[in-house]
C-alpha cells in the first residue's frame, strides 16, 4: 500500500490587507476580459517552489530543511510593481504582478530548489521570476481582448509593500471551487541584524 500523498509547494504569503488591496487594484483587468480565471484574494502568494505530490510523512523533514534555508536569509521588504503576462500580452496565458526584491527572492528560491533536489524533487529549469499570479487565461483571447487587457495593465494601482518574515510550506487541495491552500508550516526567516 502506498503512503498518503499531499500536493505541496513553498510560498510567501501576503498580509490580508495587501492581498485585498492587490485584488482591488486588479479590477480594471477583470473588467477587460471574461476569459481569465482570476485568483481570489485569499489565494494570492509568491510561489518559491512547487513540490508536487509528496509523501505526507516527509512534512517534518521538509520543515526542518526549510528552517536551515531560512536561517541563511533575513526578513525582506518588498512591494508590488508592474503588471505583466506570460509569455506576453499578445498571447497571454498568465497575468501577474511583479515584485521588488527579485535578487534576494531569487537567491532564496535557489536555496530552496537545492534543498528539495536532495529530496528528489526536480530542479527548476526556468529562471525564477518574483511575481503574484493574478489570473490564468481559460480560453484563447481575441487580439482586441488582449489589447484591452494590456491597456488595463498599463495603469497599475499603487505599489503595495510588506515585509516577508516567513517562508511557508503549503498544501494545495483540489476541490469543486478550485484549489484551497493551507499552511502546514510557517518557517521564520533569520531576524535582521542578528
Amino acid at each position: 500500500m502506498s503512503a498518503p500523498a499531499m500536493r505541496l509547494f513553498v510560498a510567501v504569503n501576503l498580509p490580508d490587507a495587501v492581498r485585498n488591496a492587490v485584488y482591488a487594484d486588479a479590477e480594471p483587468l477583470r473588467a477587460a476580459s471574461g476569459r481569465i480565471k482570476w485568483v481570489m484574494p485569499g489565494s494570492l502568494h509568491i510561489t518559491l517552489k512547487f513540490l508536487g505530490r509528496q509523501d505526507d510523512r516527509l512534512v517534518g523533514d521538509f520543515e526542518r530543511g526549510l528552517a536551515g534555508v531560512a536561517a541563511l536569509h533575513s526578513a525582506l521588504d518588498v512591494r508590488t510593481r508592474d503588471i505583466g503576462a506570460f509569455p506576453n500580452f499578445r498571447r497571454p496565458r498568465v497575468v501577474w504582478v511583479g515584485m521588488t526584491g527579485a535578487e534576494r527572492l531569487s537567491a532564496l528560491a535557489a536555496d530552496i530548489d537545492t534543498l528539495f533536489a536532495g529530496f528528489g524533487v526536480p530542479v527548476e529549469r526556468r529562471p525564477f521570476r518574483a511575481h503574484l499570479t493574478l489570473g490564468r487565461v481559460k480560453d484563447e483571447m481575441t487580439s482586441a481582448e488582449a489589447r484591452a487587457l494590456e491597456l488595463a495593465a498599463s495603469r497599475p494601482g499603487s505599489p503595495r509593500g510588506f515585509t516577508i518574515r516567513t517562508i511557508d510550506l503549503m498544501q494545495s487541495e483540489l476541490g469543486p471551487g478550485g484549489s484551497r491552500y493551507s499552511v502546514l508550516a510557517a518557517v521564520p526567516l533569520h531576524a535582521r541584524g542578528t
